[in-house]
């Protein structure tokens, strides 16, 4: 299992998505989760709307680079990212093993797909269909209001080849014990990741 850092290692909620929350993620040896849109022509960080106060995606890259190229799942926010993408992952070095684009538009997501951009799709609850499922590397885990159908899905979607990214319960303001105890027995899998708001006691759990 690999862990990441939802929104960055953050202690404040003010924290997320900042500089500082990747650093400490990175430092700590934690991959992340962020997001991705665009502002003033260039791509900014920022789960809500985009302002001249959101950082750089180079900047956060500049301290990927620094700490060794950890894993990147970059939720597009915003349409038409992917002409901007192209030559800031060239520059940075972003290639398949280190990085995955995950909810763009069903329309988005077939021209990353064309562009060759490595995309997850997602399931959960309410998507019984998974899109995508052929060009996808992998598949990203979500459950918005409860936990009952991720057993026979984590081990389906394991066995498969794919890579499974699981959003943890607490990032939906649920307890995440139940999911922890099941994905035990998965662990030692390289092909899972778990994306969490709380990556230290993660690896002391899972360890």
């Amino acid at each position: 299992m690999h862990i990441i850092a939802h929104r960055g290692f953050w202690k404040t909620e003010e924290e997320k998505n900042t500089l500082a929350a990747f650093e400490r993620a990175f430092s700590n040896g934690y991959g992340i989760e962020t997001d991705i849109r665009d502002f003033d022509g260039q791509a900014v960080i920022s789960h809500n709307p985009a302002d001249k106060y959101c950082p750089l995606m180079t900047d956060m890259l500049e301290l990927w680079k620094k700490y060794g190229k950890p894993a990147l799942a970059l939720n597009v926010k915003a349409d038409g990212l992917y002409l901007l993408l192209e030559d800031i992952f060239k520059e940075y070095g972003l290639t398949e093993k280190n990085y995955f684009l995950f909810d763009s538009s069903v329309p988005e997501q077939y021209i990353y797909i064309k562009r060759g951009y490595n995309i997850f799709t997602r399931s959960s609850e309410f998507e019984e269909t998974i899109s995508f499922w052929e060009q996808s590397k992998g598949v990203w885990l979500d459950q918005f209001t409860e936990c009952d159908h991720i057993a026979d899905t984590v081990e389906k979607l394991l066995t498969s080849g794919k890579t499974v990214s699981v959003v943890s319960p607490e990032l939906h303001k649920r307890d995440n014990k139940a999911v922890w105890e099941l994905l035990k027995k998965y662990k030692d899998m390289d092909n899972l990741i778990l994306c969490t708001d709380t990556p230290k006691e993660a690896e002391e759990y899972f360890k």
